[in-house]
């Protein structure tokens, strides 16, 4: 279970002296504890994980781009190394072409024949491949794919 493999890694991180790897453990645990309290659950499975991971990931993706441009390299470079640890919590992600593989499954499945279907599309892409993709390049695939049609 994800959330048990956050606990050991952040014993790790303290019995080491990581003090980067630990504030970043720290903050994900501390996210997912939240989510935990506010929905009233029991347990936390790993599908809570791979979410609060994955929208963690985005975040961290959106503030490099502010920091580079701000031209902090040091903070996105500090950013870009908790993202490689983050993305330890989360699925193999996939290739361009195994995304490109889904997408055409999917459009088979939902057999779409104008705009007005991409809710259709984009909740079938939620539920099939929920934190294995960036959804940002996903929902541009989608619409370069159903503009074509």
């Amino acid at each position: 279970m994800l959330y048990d493999k956050l606990n050991a890694d952040m014993k790790t991180a303290m019995i080491n002296k990581d003090k980067d790897t630990l504030s970043t453990l720290r903050y994900l645990k501390s996210a997912i504890d939240l989510y935990k309290i506010n929905n009233k659950l029991d347990e936390v499975s790993d599908d809570v994980v791979i979410d609060i991971a994955s929208k963690q990931v985005k975040t961290h993706k959106e503030s490099i781009l502010e920091f580079e441009r701000g031209n902090r390299l040091d903070l996105a470079d500090k950013l870009k190394e908790e993202i490689k640890l983050l993305q330890t919590f989360l699925p193999e992600q996939l290739t361009d072409e195994e995304m490109e593989t889904e997408i055409n499954k999917i459009f088979d499945l939902v057999k779409p024949t104008s705009k007005a279907d991409m809710g259709k599309i984009m909740r079938e892409v939620n539920t099939t491949l929920k934190g294995k993709v960036d959804m940002k390049k996903i929902s541009e695939l989608v619409n370069n794919k159903i503009n074509s049609l």
